[in-house]
């Protein structure tokens, strides 16, 4: 591993932990240190997954003889422990990086201990070694969830979706669910079966085929997506509603995939509201955007989807301008938005002077910038509760714009 000035992006195991973390009726049991148990716990307490909210995390810990031997006793220990302690319906079984290089098969010993629990699911894990990305990580839990824990069962009579990709690995993630759930409440007059996998449950995720769509936020979840679709015939939209237009395009695109058009009255009412909330700030920026236009620009990292979500409600429905934009997974960069590591998004960062500068809170502070514009991790608060102003959808519209013009507020 190189050196790092900033925290280095996490491994493929980190996500899996941070998206099989949350889900409840289960328990996550890592065979090896306690190390990035101890992390990843830490993370997720911060961003309010709080102990006993989802699955409680084992580690076995590991020594040198078990390294030198191969041994697997402590993690039978282990799992003998937390089945009859927590009586899980599901125990996701995850290597670290040491069993996974000695060679230790967990899908072999899952296989080997079906038996002795015949009570608990045991769902094998990868990925423990580092030779994929967080973001890839996040894929192949989310994939692998749906293969394992999906039921055969009949739709529900009244239509419902799920939400695929909702994971605490994103910043924001719990306010922005809940948006996500009030216009989907307000546009159709519908309920969530699933929330994969910051809110939800095995017996939620059992159920998960019952549902008419899938809402995927993140493109890590169309692999996941996909594969319900062969399964169930359940047809997806891909896309993370941002801006005012950008929100109404994407109920409208729902529509079309259920055959249901949205509430024309919700969209009405919440577009009069908005419009309302946001003249005067629109004006404001409009203004300055006319007369200093180095002022007006965007310059914003992090995810890819959150990226360019944000920087399209800007530019084509506020007066922002665009700057520099980079993601923050290899994997996705494109021309549109190029991924860029450390040495390249340092500079930019650190040379920032003037119009608005929207990355993780860590690089924020840093560099003395202002942390309110985060939108990435990571964080640099405690995230106790989902009750904050989200992103996304037409709430989220209206957080970005008041964002925008109190940093402009503020640098003048």
């Amino acid at each position: 591993m190189g050196l790092y000035r900033f925290k280095p992006m996490p491994s493929g195991r980190m996500g899996i932990f941070w998206t099989v973390a949350p889900i409840r009726e289960a328990a996550v049991v890592e065979f090896g240190c306690m190390g990035h148990n101890l992390y990843s716990g830490s993370l997720l307490r911060q961003g309010g997954i709080y102990e006993g909210y989802g699955a409680p995390l084992y580690t076995t810990y590991i020594d040198e003889t078990d390294i030198a031997m191969g041994q697997t006793y402590r993690l039978e220990a282990t799992l003998r422990r937390v089945v009859d302690t927590d009586r899980p319906k599901v125990v996701f079984l995850q290597p670290s990086a040491v069993p996974e290089v000695i060679g230790m098969d967990m899908y072999a010993i899952a296989n080997l201990l079906a038996d002795e629990f015949p009570e608990t699911k045991l769902v094998p894990l990868g990925h423990g070694s580092f030779a994929i990305s967080q973001h890839k990580g996040v894929e192949e839990a989310l994939l692998a969830i749906v293969k394992a824990l999906a039921e055969d069962v009949p739709k529900t009579q009244a239509p419902t979706y799920n939400v695929l990709g909702t994971c605490p690995d994103l910043f924001n993630f719990g306010a922005d669910l809940l948006e996500i759930e009030r216009m989907m409440r307000g546009a159709f007059g519908m309920e969530a079966v699933c929330r994969l996998s910051s809110d939800c449950s095995i017996s939620d995720l059992r159920r998960i085929g019952s549902s008419h769509i899938n809402l995927v936020i993140r493109r890590e979840a169309i692999p996941a997506a996909e594969y319900l679709r062969k399964r169930f015939g359940t047809p997806y939209v891909y896309g993370r509603p941002y801006g005012i237009r950008g929100t109404g395009d994407w109920l409208r695109q729902v529509g079309e995939t259920l055959g249901a058009a949205p509430s024309a009255e919700f969209i009405a009412a919440e577009e009069r509201l908005l419009y309302g909330q946001i003249d005067s700030p629109y004006r404001t920026l409009d203004s300055n955007a006319w007369s200093y236009p180095e002022e007006a620009v965007l310059t914003i990292g992090g995810h890819y989807d959150v990226v360019k979500g944000i920087r399209d409600f800007a530019v084509n429905e506020m007066p922002l301008k665009r700057g520099t934009c980079w993601c923050d997974c290899p994997e996705m960069g494109d021309g549109d938005i190029p991924y860029f590591p450390e040495e390249k998004w340092i500079p930019v960062v650190e040379s920032h002077r003037k119009g608005y500068l929207m990355f993780s809170g860590e690089a924020l502070r840093w560099f003395g910038k202002n942390t309110d514009l985060m939108i990435a991790n990571p964080d640099v608060k405690w995230r106790l509760h989902p009750y904050d102003p989200p992103l996304v959808g037409y709430r989220g519209a209206v957080q970005l714009v008041n964002l925008w013009v109190n940093e402009y507020t503020r640098a003048h």
